[in-house]
């Protein structure tokens, strides 16, 4: 297996179109404009090493240049309280795909390994993510369980 490794700013256009390939996979036809503009910002929080973002990747072993599988988390403060870690710190998981010809290679388990790791090292009392039913098994059989408190959003 191609090692893993921190994505860095060169990386960012492939990060996004892995990205795709994940918001393809839970809503075919995922609109794409949104890519050009979230490149900049992006490769900017790929190049700080001691930022709130980290990437992991795996480069496609047959297609130098592209990537094969990614996984991108943020740390957060929240502050404490039941259940909630006592330093406030919670990793973030929300961006996991791999590209449709380099799956089951264990690529995205290689990728979480590295962002736990990442979470660890700067001290996460635990870590988040909302899995579709396809990667639910890969997350439960790392130590996920599921979550009983429902989310809502608002666009500002």
């Amino acid at each position: 297996m191609s090692p893993v490794r921190r994505a860095v700013p060169e990386d960012a256009a492939e990060v996004l179109r892995l990205r795709q390939v994940m918001l393809d996979a839970l809503t075919p036809g995922s609109p794409t404009d949104w890519q050009t503009a979230s490149l900049p910002a992006l490769r900017d929080r790929l190049a700080a090493p001691d930022g709130d973002l980290a990437a992991f990747v795996v480069d496609h072993p047959e297609r130098p240049g592209s990537l094969a599988a990614l996984v991108v988390g943020t740390l957060e403060y929240r502050i404490g309280g039941p259940g909630r870690p006592p330093g406030g710190l919670i990793g973030y998981v929300f961006s996991v795909a791999t590209n449709p010809d380099a799956r089951r290679r264990g690529y995205a388990r290689a990728c979480m390994d590295g962002l736990l790791e990442w979470f660890r090292e700067r001290g996460a009392g635990h870590v988040m993510l909302t899995a579709s039913p396809d990667a639910e098994p890969l997350y439960t059989a790392m130590g996920f369980t599921r979550d009983t408190t429902p989310s809502m959003r608002l666009h500002l």
